[in-house]
């Protein structure tokens, strides 16, 4: 009886105010929908006070006015805009206890690339390598494709890491948590600017840590393997069938589901995490 009065309590208070008394304070990017929008819930639920950051200033208001938070139109590669949003978080509620740089853009797919890669598929299953058919995913991508992948992704978190960190040092507290992705962790062909830029995070990630462990501020990145999100919404559901087939527990996660592992990060259980990679795949393979 004693032990789940104790595991009650726990559950009852799972993000604690901060040392002065007051809410915990959060700024999310790409918070108007998706991923992030689930995270900006799910802290708003513990007693958080969220920051809605996103490109779609309508949206991110919307969001906002639902969990009683703030918002601002910012796009994650404006550091200046960057700068000055997280600056007025803190000049109105006096702190900054939780980042989470979660901005983000998807590839765009093509059938035509999809079929050429089933075929693939089925060739080296026939170990015929001589038959293979060319993609060309990286030699048709553009420099715009590019550079604008890894400026959204790792320029994105950059400056986030960069414009928290001011306020945090100081303050000798805090917690950032960096959205990177299973193709991060692993090879992807077919999507080569945006697995690059995902594995930068975990690098950035643990070089922050490894700088700011020391002085109270935790840095941790979550590799999230396929959730269905609107970002995924223009796949094909031919690529997404591709796609499940592979997910060990045969569906794709939801945004809810990743809310929850981002919010341990953010608290107080894991507070011997950091510099840490946590993946959450369903068993992607």
């Amino acid at each position: 009886m004693l032990q789940a009065t104790i595991i009650y309590d726990r559950l009852m208070t799972l993000l604690p105010k901060s040392s002065n008394g007051a809410p915990m304070v959060a700024v999310i990017t790409g918070a108007a929908s998706g991923m992030g929008k689930a995270f900006a819930r799910r802290l708003a639920k513990d007693g958080a006070i969220v920051a809605v950051l996103d490109l779609n200033g309508a949206l991110a208001s919307k969001v906002a006015d639902e969990i009683g938070g703030i918002a601002f139109e910012v796009d994650v590669v404006d550091s200046d805009a960057f700068d000055a949003a997280v600056d007025a978080v803190v000049t109105k509620h006096g702190q900054l206890n939780i980042l989470i740089n979660n901005a983000g853009i998807a590839p765009p797919n093509s059938d035509a690339d999809l079929d050429i890669m089933i075929s693939n598929q089925m060739k080296r299953y026939a170990n015929d390598i001589v038959g293979l058919e060319p993609v060309n995913f990286l030699t048709q991508l553009s420099n715009h494709d590019w550079d604008r992948m890894i400026k959204v992704h790792l320029y994105g978190t950059f400056y986030g890491c960069r414009a928290a960190l001011r306020h945090m040092i100081p303050a000798r507290s805090g917690s950032i948590v960096n959205i990177s992705s299973v193709l991060g962790q692993r090879h992807s062909a077919g999507a080569p600017h945006y697995a690059a830029a995902k594995a930068g995070i975990i690098s950035l990630t643990k070089s922050v840590s490894e700088e700011s462990s020391g002085l109270g501020v935790r840095v941790n990145a979550v590799c999230p393997g396929w959730i269905d999100t609107p970002l995924i919404a223009p796949f094909s559901d031919r690529l997404k069938t591709m796609i499940t087939s592979r997910i060990g527990i045969g569906r794709m996660g939801t945004a809810e589901e990743l809310a929850e592992l981002v919010r341990f990060l953010c608290g107080p259980e894991s507070s011997y995490c950091t510099g840490d990679v946590f993946t959450a795949s369903g068993g992607y393979n």
